[in-house]
C-alpha cells in the first residue's frame, strides 16, 4: 500500500484538467478529474496529508494509475 499525498493528487487532478478541460455551460470536469477531486476534497475536510492508494475507488484509482503511467513512464 502506498500513500498518495495531497500535492500529488492535485497534480493529478492537474494534469487531467490540462489533458480534457472542463466542458459546456456548467464547465464539468472530465470523469479522471472528477474521480480524483473527492479523495482530495476529503483529504482537506479531514486535514490529512496522504490517502492510501488503495482506498481509492475503482475510478479514481485507474486516474491516477494513468496519471502515473504518463508522468512516471
Amino acid at each position: 500500500m502506498s500513500e498518495i499525498s495531497i500535492n500529488e493528487l492535485e497534480a493529478a487532478i492537474n494534469f487531467w484538467r490540462t489533458r480534457s478541460p472542463s466542458s459546456g455551460d456548467e464547465l464539468s470536469l472530465c470523469k479522471e478529474a472528477s474521480a480524483l477531486s473527492k479523495p482530495y476534497a476529503l483529504m482537506i475536510v479531514q486535514r490529512r496529508a496522504s490517502v492510501p492508494s488503495d482506498g481509492l475507488d475503482p475510478v479514481a484509482r485507474n486516474a491516477w494509475d494513468a496519471y502515473v503511467r504518463a508522468t512516471r513512464g
